[in-house]
């Protein structure tokens, strides 16, 4: 999820677990901040890898209980001691800290993305039902975390807390039943009659859990539709060829195993104007415009006589803009 969020349930756990030992200022600065380290593996990608390896390596040792463990026993050790006169012990304080650090990751699991919580085995757990910024998940969070700051009662601190960390994981799971109602729903309303389904993925669109994007894998080709609560028709289905065979003479090169290792087998090979691009299908597209046809996630393949490259192509703000109010039109239905 986005910083913001997490920032607001570390400051939840920490207020849950030391709210009744230390005063709330010590509360928000030790939830905030440990509620946001496993993100800053993000800064580290930038600064020390190039930037296919830095999205391949997002959310995987950062967001890991190995982490979380070694992380636990040092923040503890200076949390016990900094709260010494308020009586922290050692044990409270790692509790406080390794539940902060993995509800970020549990958090996590839920959106597209997911995370190696076990890393360093290579699965990554996502149920991908809440897209990495929800209003809906983190203002009753946030409003509980507010009220119990400001309360001078401890009894009080302590419900507005727990209230607003029960709404918010209660949304959680709606969102997993949004999802499934969805998934069975563009599975049993005719749109993929004629289509052999291997695989198929449902994940909300940006900022909502009512409109849904669906990716069914075919055995040459990708399918992908929507599917919004409100609709009135079934949506239309759009075809992607695969394409795959247009990497064969270099699947075994190391950027093309990593691209394809980080879309998860999701993606296409198109070619334009000779040049071979990757596109990643997972996170949709930045437009739908027949003539410059772009995915959110497109990687142009750069081939040397001696090594194969990839360079992410940029993106243009107006068509985010763009897309966003295609959105906002979508989710009404069609």
């Amino acid at each position: 999820m986005d910083s913001l969020t997490q920032a607001v349930l570390g400051v939840a756990i920490s207020q849950a677990t030391l709210g009744k030992k230390i005063k709330n200022s010590h509360v928000v600065l030790y939830g905030a901040l440990i509620g946001t380290i496993p993100d800053l593996d993000v800064l580290v990608g930038k600064w020390f890898y190039d930037p296919i390896t830095a999205v391949g390596i997002h959310r995987g040792l950062s967001h890991s209980i190995i982490f979380y463990l070694i992380l636990s026993f040092v923040l503890a050790r200076w949390i016990s001691w900094r709260e010494r006169r308020n009586q922290v012990a050692y044990w409270q304080a790692y509790r406080a800290v390794f539940f902060i650090l993995l509800t970020h990751s549990l958090l996590d699991i839920f959106t597209t993305w997911g995370t190696q919580l076990f890393w360093p085995f290579e699965w990554r757990l996502a149920i991908k039902s809440i897209f990495v910024i929800d209003p809906l998940y983190t203002i009753p969070l946030l409003i509980g975390v507010i009220f119990s700051c400001f309360s001078k009662k401890e009894n009080k601190r302590l419900i507005y807390n727990k209230t607003g960390l029960i709404i918010s994981t209660l949304y959680l799971f709606v969102t997993v039943g949004l999802q499934q109602t969805a998934r069975q729903k563009v599975l049993h309303d005719g749109r993929f009659d004629n289509v052999e389904i291997q695989y198929i993925t449902v994940k909300p669109t940006a900022f909502n859990t009512i409109l849904w994007q669906i990716i069914a894998e075919g055995e040459n080709d990708f399918y992908i539709t929507d599917y919004s609560f409100f609709d009135s028709a079934v949506a239309p289905v759009e075809v992607y060829p695969k394409n795959h065979q247009s990497l064969q003479n270099i699947k075994n090169e190391e950027v093309i195993r990593q691209l394809i290792k980080i879309s998860e087998n999701q993606y296409t090979v198109t070619e334009e104007n000779g040049k071979l691009f990757f596109n990643d299908l997972r996170f949709g597209f930045l437009n739908k415009n027949p003539d410059s046809l772009q995915f959110a996630f497109s990687y142009e393949i750069i081939q040397n006589p001696d090594s194969v490259t990839a360079r992410e192509v940029e993106k243009d703000r107006k068509d985010g803009k763009k897309l966003l109010q295609q959105l906002a039109k979508r989710i009404q239905g069609n």
